[in-house]
């Protein structure tokens, strides 16, 4: 039994394609790889981004299934031959394109927006003319708590 986010049952469910033991593994470390996460820090992760790494482990592996020489490839972006030339994303040679997709759907490798707030848009409201001496009693006080 293989260690991994996805079984050979999963791969058939998903792909069509049987695949054994050996190609499984090869499929979990290329996506443990890529993902930046390992099998057994799976207790730690979310039900939704583990469903996620399975799908992508189950199409790794339908796809090295139909592959050869792939742990001695060339890391080339391009190939030419008999005047025929294409050019590969980076990691086109050695992760499948369906794993790639179902990776961008765990929460650590979507892109994300984080909001930072400006000085005055934390300041709160002014009660009149922020430039009067009076002002100053109306003002909330906060320690200054960065910078050089």
């Amino acid at each position: 039994m293989v260690s991994a986010w996805a079984t050979a049952q999963d791969v058939i469910d998903a792909t069509g394609v049987t695949v054994t033991d050996q190609q499984l593994a090869q499929a979990q470390a290329a996506i443990e790889v890529f993902s930046n996460r390992v099998y057994p820090d799976r207790e730690r992760m979310r039900a939704r981004d583990l469903y996620w790494l399975g799908r992508a482990v189950a199409f790794q592996a339908a796809w090295v299934a139909g592959q050869f020489g792939l742990e001695t490839r060339l890391d080339a972006t391009q190939i030419q031959q008999d005047q025929v030339s294409s050019t590969l994303t980076g990691d086109g040679l050695v992760l499948a394109p369906m794993a790639k997709r179902a990776l961008q759907r765990v929460s650590w490798m979507r892109s994300r927006t984080v909001h930072i707030r400006s000085a005055v848009e934390g300041a709160g409201p002014l009660l009149g003319d922020p430039l009067a001496d009076g002002i100053d009693d109306s003002l909330v006080w906060a320690p200054y708590t960065g910078g050089p």
